[in-house]
């Protein structure tokens, strides 16, 4: 069970919280506001009252032990930033941010931290890929060209071999895993047989994938 912080009790920062308890997780959930924190009080490991920039409050929790800490505070940009500044000097590793506009954005890398996160555009960004490609379940960035999509097999696709599906794209995209109903296989080839249901994962970069899912979208 890891330890994790999340600064900013607004509907994006309950909704990692909650989330994060739900996988089992130990969280400190920290607001300014104590109606907020009196609402989600039962459904959190442990939530506190505080000002987030002021570095004596912060200090009294033990967040450099914390695997990670989300600042996650709304439109208070000014709070937003001397908060990772006092993470900082307590030792915290991780530390990732809302960004509320582009110049935060800017403040915010020049500060260092570990991730910076724009839920709305993050979030508006995958619900058009969803439209488009409804095929793809998810989809996750480990570079700004290298991508792992999952692709749900449908019917008209059933019988095919992940062969005909990467149409001598071999060497560009790589299978990782099929997952049919409960279980995963990691031992796939060329001649896998792919049927109704299925979800498979591939490693391979934005150029090719994107191709295969509008071929996908045109077969």
């Amino acid at each position: 069970m890891a330890q994790f912080a999340v600064i900013g009790l607004g509907s994006f920062g309950v909704t990692a919280s909650l989330e994060l308890v739900n996988q089992g997780h130990h969280v400190y959930a920290a607001d300014i506001n104590e109606s907020t924190i009196n609402t989600f009080a039962n459904q959190l490991n442990y939530t506190v009252i505080l000002d987030a920039s002021d570095e004596a409050q912060l200090a009294r929790l033990d967040l450099a032990s914390c695997q990670a800490v989300l600042v996650a505070i709304g439109e208070n940009i000014e709070a937003s930033i001397l908060c990772v500044l006092h993470l900082k000097n307590l030792g915290v590793k991780q530390i990732w941010v809302k960004a509320c506009t582009k110049s935060h954005h800017q403040i915010l890398s020049k500060l260092g931290v570990s991730r910076i996160i724009h839920p709305e555009e993050e979030m508006g960004v995958r619900v058009a890929h969803a439209l488009n490609y409804p095929m793809v379940n998810q989809y996750f960035a480990l570079t700004q060209s290298t991508f792992i999509v999952e692709l749900s097999i449908d019917l008209h696709l059933s019988g095919r071999t992940i062969d005909w599906l990467l149409k001598e794209r071999h060497s560009d995209i790589k299978p990782l895993t099929l997952r049919r109903d409960d279980t995963f296989n990691t031992d796939l080839t060329l001649d896998t047989e792919l049927r109704h249901g299925d979800s498979l994962v591939l490693l391979g970069s934005k150029h090719y994938l994107t191709k295969l899912t509008k071929r996908f979208k045109a077969l």
